[in-house]
């Protein structure tokens, strides 16, 4: 299997609060200023974002965006993290989760939600 290559079978695009993706046209925008991506960062981000919420191991990344097999050691990976999470700013930990000697998690921005208390109702005896 080569490198990593979208499929008609995903959505064309992500959309979140901060990160938008466009798989047709391969661009990344981040609070709407271009990312700024080379094409193995993309690749990268494109396929951990298809596999939201699914640790997608480290044997998987090299396969699937360099074409490396299992029999080969390097840290190209942990590199390419390194700097999508720069890239990403503030927002890197959020978005891209590390699992200890597996691989990584992309998680989908949810913006926090705010609780607001209803006052007691107390009520009046007459």
């Amino acid at each position: 299997m080569g490198p990593f290559q979208i499929t008609a079978t995903h959505e064309q695009r992500y959309h979140d609060q901060h990160l938008d993706l466009d798989f047709e046209h391969k661009t990344a925008l981040l609070d709407t200023k271009p990312l700024g991506l080379t094409r193995k960062e993309y690749d990268l981000l494109a396929l951990l974002i298809q596999n939201a919420g699914e640790v997608v191991t480290r044997d998987t990344l090299l396969l699937r965006v360099w074409g490396y097999n299992n029999q080969i050691r390097t840290r190209t990976l942990d590199v390419h993290i390194r700097r999508l999470r720069k890239k990403l700013g503030e927002h890197s930990g959020t978005y891209i989760e590390t699992i200890f000697s597996v691989g990584y998690r992309f998680q989908p921005f949810r913006a926090p939600r705010i609780v607001e208390r209803m006052p007691h109702l107390i009520a009046v005896g007459a």
